[in-house]
C-alpha cells in the first residue's frame, strides 16, 4: 500500500476485472509500492523490441531509481495501472501530468503524458486497449481532460491501439517520433469502437465455455450416479467430438478410467491442455480445484457443486471468494448451482449438464437461471419436437446454458454470443434477475434487431433467488417491463407461452402486418380464433368455414386462396378430427397444408388443432428431410363446390408437397428471410454478424397449438415484434432546441448541489431550471390570507385558481382542495372562506392563487433517474387513470421524436386526447415537445434525478404546466459509459 506522504489514499474503485479480445480475463488494479518484484519480474520478460519501443533506446534492465518511479504514485499527477493474471503483471500503463511545454505539473493542468508496455506473449489479446480505457477513465475523474502520446513510427501496434481508440485526434511527426494527441471525452465512435469490442471479447469468452477441444469433469464417481458422473456420461454418451477425461482424487494406482474414459486423480495429472472443466464436488473442495485448473491453463469452468450464494450469507462469501479466485486465473463461470451447459453442432456434441438426453438439433438459443425451469423448458421443446406440434430440425435447439447464481456468466454474456452466433435464429430467455439492466437493455436491442428475443421473468411480484447478486431498483416490474418491449425484447408471461411465441419465431416468417384470415373444419373452433384475434389487438377475417367434410385438398384450395390475399398477413387453420379418420389423414391434411404454405412462403400459416395429436405428427413429416412415409402420395379426392372458397381452384388430384420438402428454395427465388434471419445477420465482409449456417430443416414447417388463444398470443408477440423491426429500422432521432441553454442549467444546478448532496429544489429554482429548457411552469403565488389571495390575484389577472398545496390535498380536486375559474375578488374571498372553514387554518392548507390555464386534459409527465435501469420518462392522464388504474406509458431516456409519439399513444385512455365521443383534440405535438424537452434536460444533467409535472394542461392549442417538482443529487454511477468491465465481487 501508499506510504502516508501520497496525496491520495489507495484507489480501490478503480481495480476491475476486464475480459480480453481472446476471451480470457484479466485485473487492472492501480500499481503500488508493494509491486516492485512483479515489475522487475515482469520487465525480464518483455523482449528487447518492445522495451526499445518503450524506451527508445536499449533498456536491459531496470534500475532500482526506475522501480522506485515507475511503483511510488499520488493517484493524481502520476498513475500507473498494472494488467495481472494469476497475480502477475502482463501489462502496464502510466500517465503523468504535464504542462503545456511538457514539464512535470499539478492541476490545473489537464494534459498528461500516457506510455503502455505488454509483455509480448500477451501482446494481440487486446490489452492494451482495455488498458486505455481505464485509464482514460481515471485521468477524467482527475480532471486531465487530453493524453499525448509519443511513439516510434515502426511500433505499429502501438500507433493502432491509439488510432483504433475512436477519440479526436490530432498526429504528428517531429524528430523520429510520431506524437498523438487526444481528448478523452467519450464521442459516439469512441463508445461505439468501446461497445463493439466488449462484445467480441465476451462473445469470445461465451464460445470457448460453449465449444472446448477437451472437457475434464472433477468430482466424476466410480460408479454411475451422482451429480459428477451423470455429467460424464452424458458427455461420453452424446458423443463430445473433444478430449474426455475424469478426475477423481480417490481414485487407486492402478484406476485408469471411469466408465471407459481416461481417469486422472488431478487435473494437474493429464497430459494435455483442457478448455473446459466440469467440478462436481463439495463446496468447500472447489478452491484447491479452481487453483489446479488456473495452474494447468484451463480457460473456464462448469461449477454445477451446491452450496454458495443460495444457502446463506456464508455461502454468498463463498461464491464472491470464488469469483475472485477464477478470474485472477483468467477463466470465466458458469454457475455455481449450475445445471450445466448443452451445445447440439455436430461439430461439438457438448453436453455437459444434468440433461440425460441431448435435445435436437436447432436454431434456438436457449438460456435459464434456474435449473429446475431449464428442465422443464428442454422437456417441452423435446415433446413439441415429437409429436404435440410437429416440431423438428430447426425448432430444437442450438445452445443451452443453466447459469444457476449466474456469479460470472450471464444473459447479457449470452447475448453478445447469440447475436453473432450463425447457428441460432431465435432466443429463448428465463430469467429471475437481471443484474444489469442497463446493459441488458442495450444488448436486447442489438440483438432483437437481428433475431428474436423472447424472454419470460420468474420472480416478478418479490425478491429474486438468493443466489443473485441484483441491483437494486426502484422501477415496478410493468415499467421494467414497458422499457424491454421498448428494446424489442419480447416479453411473455409463461414457460408455455415462451416455447408457442419461440416455436413460431423459429419456423414462419415475420407477418407484414395485424390482419389475419381464419379457415377451417370447424364454425365453433373458427369463432374462438376469431374472438381470441380480437382480444389481442388483431384484425381478424371472418372465419372461413369448409365444414366437417372438408378433404385435405379442400384445406389445400382455401390456404392457397387466403396466403394469396393481399388483405391478410397470416393465416389461422383451425382443424378438428373427423369420425373414422385414422393417421393417413392427419398426413393428407398435413402434407396439403405444407404443400400450400410452401408456394407462398412469405406469410406465416399456424394451426390449432384439438386432440389431433396425429395432424402434428404429420405436420412434422410432411416438412422432415427424412424419407416419405410409405404412404405414398395424397389420394385422389373430388372438392364439392359447396366447401371452396369462393373463386377458388381444386388442386389436382394428387397434391404432393414439392420433390424436396425440406429444401431451401432456389438462390434468389424470392423466399423470405426468417425472423432470425436478417438480411443483416448474412453478410459478414465487412465485420458484421457471419452468415448463418444452412438450416436443419425447411425454414417453413408450421406450428400446430392445442388452443386458440395459444395460437393467436404467439401470433400477436410475432405481429408486434414485426412493427418493432420496422420502426427500429427508422429510430427518430432527438430533436435539437435553439433555446435551450445547458451552460446555464449547469451553473445552476451546480451552485444548488453546493448546498448539500441532494435537494428538492424550490418553486422560483424549479421554474429558472425548467426555463432554461423551454418548460415554462405556470405562476403560483402564495396567499397566506384573503389581502395577500387578492393582491395576488390582481397581479396575476382574473380569472384564477385557488389550491391548497398541503401534502394531503395537493393535486385532489375531488377532495374539494381547488376553486377554479373565479371571475373577481368577491369570489375569490368567498372560496377562500370555504376552503378555510372546510380543511382548517391556512398555515395548514398552504393556499396558493393560480392565474386560469386553457381547458383541456390534465396528464403527468415524469423523469426518474433508476439506479439500475437509468434514465426513465413516464406519461399518464393525472389522477385516478395513473394512480388508481396504473395507466402510464414509459420510455428510456434520450427520448426521440418517434418515442415521444408512440408514448403519447401508448396508454389506454390516449383516446381521451384525440377527440373520444365528441370532444376537441388537443395539442399532442405541444406536449410531445414538452417531453422531448424534459428527456433532454435529464439526459443532459445526470444530477437531475426526478422530474415531476402535474398537471400538465393539454388544451386544443398548447399545454399549460401547472405545477412542477424537480430533485437534484450527485449522478449516480453510469457503468455503462465507463470502461468495460466485469461485475465486481
Amino acid at each position: 500500500m501508499q506510504t502516508s506522504s501520497d496525496r491520495h489514499e489507495y484507489p480501490a474503485h478503480w481495480e476491475a476485472d476486464v475480459v480480453l479480445r481472446d476471451g480470457g480475463t484479466a485485473r487492472i488494479r492501480p500499481i503500488t509500492v508493494d509491486d516492485a518484484e512483479r515489475l522487475v519480474s515482469f520487465y525480464e520478460q518483455v523482449s528487447d523490441e518492445s522495451k526499445y519501443y518503450r524506451f527508445f533506446a536499449p533498456y536491459p534492465r531496470l534500475s532500482a531509481k526506475d522501480v522506485h518511479r515507475f511503483t511510488h504514485h499520488d493517484f493524481v499527477d502520476r498513475v500507473g495501472l498494472a494488467a495481472t493474471v494469476g497475480g502477475e503483471f502482463i501489462a502496464t500503463v502510466r500517465y503523468d501530468r504535464i504542462a503545456p511545454d511538457g514539464t512535470p505539473a499539478s492541476a490545473p493542468a489537464d494534459e498528461a503524458e500516457v506510455a503502455f508496455l505488454v509483455q509480448d506473449a500477451h501482446q494481440g489479446r487486446g490489452v492494451a486497449s482495455a488498458l486505455l480505457e481505464h485509464i482514460g477513465a481515471v485521468a477524467r475523474e482527475r480532471g486531465i481532460r487530453r493524453f499525448a502520446a509519443e511513439v516510434l513510427p515502426a511500433n505499429n501496434k502501438m500507433i493502432k491501439v491509439f488510432t483504433d481508440a475512436g477519440y479526436t485526434q490530432k498526429r504528428s511527426f517531429e524528430d523520429g517520433v510520431v506524437r498523438l494527441e487526444f481528448d478523452l471525452e467519450p464521442t459516439d465512435r469512441s463508445m461505439a469502437v468501446q461497445y463493439a469490442r466488449e462484445q467480441r471479447a465476451e462473445a469470445r469468452s461465451v464460445q470457448r465455455l460453449l465449444a472446448p477441444g477437451s472437457v475434464a469433469v472433477v468430482g466424476a464417481g466410480r460408479t454411475p450416479g451422482g451429480v459428477g458422473r451423470s455429467v460424464l456420461d452424458n458427455l461420453r454418451d452424446t458423443g463430445f467430438t473433444g478430449r474426455l477425461y475424469a478426475v477423481n482424487k480417490a481414485l487407486g494406482e492402478g484406476e485408469k478410467e471411469l466408465g471407459s474414459v481416461a481417469a486422472f486423480r488431478s487435473v494437474r495429472d493429464i497430459d494435455g491442455p483442457v478448455d473446459l472443466a466440469v467440478v462436481a464436488v463439495p463446496a468447500e473442495h472447489v478452491p484447491d480445484v479452481v487453483t489446479e485448473c488456473g495452474e494447468h491453463g484451463v480457460q473456464g469452468l462448469v461449477v454445477v457443486s451446491a452450496g454458495y450464494a443460495e444457502s446463506g450469507p456464508d455461502g454468498r462469501e463463498r461464491q464472491r471468494a470464488l469469483v475472485r479466485q477464477a478470474r485472477s486465473y483468467g477463466m470465466r463461470i458458469i454457475g455455481p448451482n449450475a445445471f450445466g451447459v448443452i451445445n447440439t453442432s455436430p461439430d461439438v456434441r457438448l453436453n455437459a449438464s444434468l440433461a440425460p438426453r441431448m435435445p435436437r438439433p436447432g436454431r434456438i438459443g436457449l438460456f435459464a437461471q434456474s435449473g429446475a425451469i431449464g428442465v422443464a423448458l428442454l422437456s417441452r421443446l423435446h415433446r413439441r419436437g415429437g409429436g404435440v406440434t410437429g416440431v423438428t430440425g430447426v425448432t430444437g435447439v442450438s445452445t443451452f446454458v443453466s447459469s444457476g447464481n449466474r456469479a460470472d456468466v450471464s444473459g447479457n454474456d449470452l447475448l453478445q454470443y447469440w447475436y453473432e452466433d450463425p447457428d441460432t435464429d431465435v432466443v429463448l430467455m428465463y430469467l429471475e434477475s437481471i443484474g444489469n439492466p442497463r446493459k441488458f437493455t442495450r444488448l436486447a436491442r442489438r440483438t432483437a434487431a437481428a433475431k428474436p428475443l423472447v424472454v419470460v421473468q420468474g420472480a416478478r411480484h418479490g425478491a429474486g433467488p438468493r443466489g443473485h447478486a441484483v441491483r437494486a431498483t426502484r422501477l415496478p416490474h410493468a415499467t421494467v417491463s414497458a422499457l424491454l418491449r421498448q428494446a424489442g425484447v419480447i416479453r411473455v408471461d409463461t414457460i408455455t407461452e415462451l416455447v408457442d411465441t419461440g416455436l413460431l419465431l423459429a419456423r414462419q416468417p415475420l407477418p407484414a402486418g395485424p390482419r389475419v384470415a381464419i379457415l377451417g373444419n370447424s364454425e365453433s373452433l373458427g369463432l374462438l380464433t376469431y374472438d381470441a384475434c380480437l382480444a389481442e389487438g388483431l384484425r381478424p377475417h371472418r372465419p372461413l368455414d369448409l365444414s366437417t367434410a372438408a378433404s385435405a385438398a379442400d384445406f389445400h384450395a382455401a390456404l392457397s386462396h387466403a396466403l394469396a390475399d393481399d388483405t391478410s398477413d397470416a393465416v389461422v387453420v383451425t382443424a378438428i378430427p373427423a369420425v373414422g379418420e385414422g393417421p393417413v389423414g392427419d398426413a393428407d391434411l398435413a402434407r396439403a397444408l405444407s404443400s400450400a404454405a410452401a408456394a407462398t412462403p412469405s406469410k406465416p400459416v399456424l394451426v390449432v388443432h384439438v386432440e389431433l395429436g396425429g395432424l402434428a405428427e404429420a405436420l412434422s413429416a410432411a416438412t422432415s428431410t427424412a424419407p416419405p412415409p410409405a404412404t405414398g402420395a395424397v389420394p385422389q379426392t373430388v372438392t364439392s363446390a359447396a366447401s371452396r372458397p369462393p373463386g377458388a381452384t381444386p388442386p389436382p388430384a394428387a397434391t404432393p408437397p414439392p420433390a424436396a420438402a425440406g429444401a431451401r428454395p432456389p438462390a434468389g427465388g424470392g423466399a423470405p428471410t426468417r425472423a432470425g434471419a436478417p438480411d443483416h445477420a448474412r453478410a459478414a465482409a465487412d465485420g458484421g454478424p457471419p452468415a448463418p449456417a444452412a438450416p436443419l430443416e425447411d425454414a417453413h414447417l408450421i406450428p400446430a397449438y392445442p388452443a386458440s388463444e395459444r395460437a393467436v398470443r404467439a401470433l400477436a408477440h410475432a405481429v408486434a415484434y414485426a412493427q418493432w423491426r420496422r420502426d427500429a429500422a427508422e429510430p427518430g432521432k432527438v430533436p435539437e432546441h435553439e433555446d435551450i441553454d445547458e451552460r446555464g442549467a449547469a451553473a445552476l444546478i451546480g451552485g444548488l448541489l453546493a448546498r448539500g448532496q441532494g435537494l428538492t429544489l424550490g418553486a422560483a429554482e424549479t421554474c429558472d431550471l425548467l426555463g432554461a429548457y423551454g418548460v415554462h411552469v405556470h405562476r403560483a403565488l402564495p396567499a397566506p390570507d384573503p389581502d395577500t389571495a387578492a393582491e395576488a390575484a390582481r397581479t396575476l389577472g382574473y380569472p384564477v385558481a385557488l389550491k391548497a398545496t398541503a401534502p394531503h390535498l395537493r393535486h385532489r380536486a375531488d377532495l374539494g382542495g381547488v376553486r377554479l375559474d373565479l371571475a373577481d375578488e368577491e369570489q375569490l374571498r368567498r372560496a377562500y372562506a370555504e376552503l378555510t372553514e372546510l380543511f382548517g387554518a391556512p398555515v395548514e392548507l398552504r393556499p396558493v392563487v393560480q392565474r386560469m390555464a386553457p381547458r383541456g386534459v390534465d396528464t403527468v409527465v415524469r423523469a426518474v433517474i433508476d439506479p439500475a435501469a437509468g434514465a426513465v420518462l413516464s406519461f399518464g392522464l393525472a389522477g385516478p387513470p395513473s394512480q388508481l388504474l396504473g395507466d402510464m406509458a414509459h420510455r428510456l431516456i434520450p427520448v426521440t421524436d418517434r418515442d415521444a409519439t408512440s408514448l403519447v399513444r401508448s396508454i389506454r385512455t390516449a383516446p381521451l386526447l384525440f377527440g373520444w365521443r365528441g370532444s376537441a383534440p388537443v395539442d399532442t405535438p405541444a406536449l410531445e415537445e414538452l417531453m422531448l424537452r424534459v428527456s433532454r434536460l435529464v439526459h443532459d444533467h445526470p444530477e437531475v434525478v426526478a422530474v415531476t409535472l402535474e398537471p400538465v394542461v393539454v388544451a386544443p392549442h398548447g399545454v399549460s404546466v401547472l405545477d412542477a417538482s424537480v430533485r437534484l443529487a450527485p449522478p449516480p454511477a453510469r457503468d455503462d459509459l465507463g470502461p468495460r468491465t466485469l461485475p465486481a465481487y
